[in-house]
């Protein structure tokens, strides 16, 4: 059997846009989209986390997220929960304007490990 106590947690983040940010006139939405950068920026950056990708579901999901689908996902490698929170902090922390980017997105992070098939015991052939 192969030991995966090791392996980092594989996450899923799944993000969403909220309803203010569809109220927002159209001249004041790039600084949204600007904060979002900010944060992604925020997250490749940090140590104990290994992006595998990022997918944006927006040519099929238009409007808010109140669950899923999302706006977007994020599959990462991160090295404990601790990590995976930090993660989740940046929607607290990254500033858009006078309030911080909760206030026009969401995320929550599905947490678990990546897939590990083990080899066949005594196979017989």
């Amino acid at each position: 059997m192969i030991d995966t106590s090791s392996l980092p947690l594989r996450v899923l983040f799944c993000c969403g846009v909220t309803q203010n940010f569809f109220d927002l006139p159209r001249d004041r939405i790039g600084e949204v989209w600007q904060a979002y950068g900010q944060m992604l920026a925020a997250v490749e950056a940090m140590e104990n986390v290994r992006i595998l990708g990022i997918m944006d579901d927006d040519r099929l999901c238009v409007g808010q997220s109140d669950a899923a689908p999302w706006t977007f996902y994020i599959m990462a490698d991160v090295a404990d929960l601790d990590t995976a929170v930090a993660v989740c902090n940046l929607f607290r922390s990254t500033p858009v304007g006078d309030y911080n980017l909760w206030r026009y997105g969401k995320i929550e992070a599905r947490v678990g490990r990546a897939l590990v098939v083990p080899p066949a015991a005594n196979a017989k052939e």
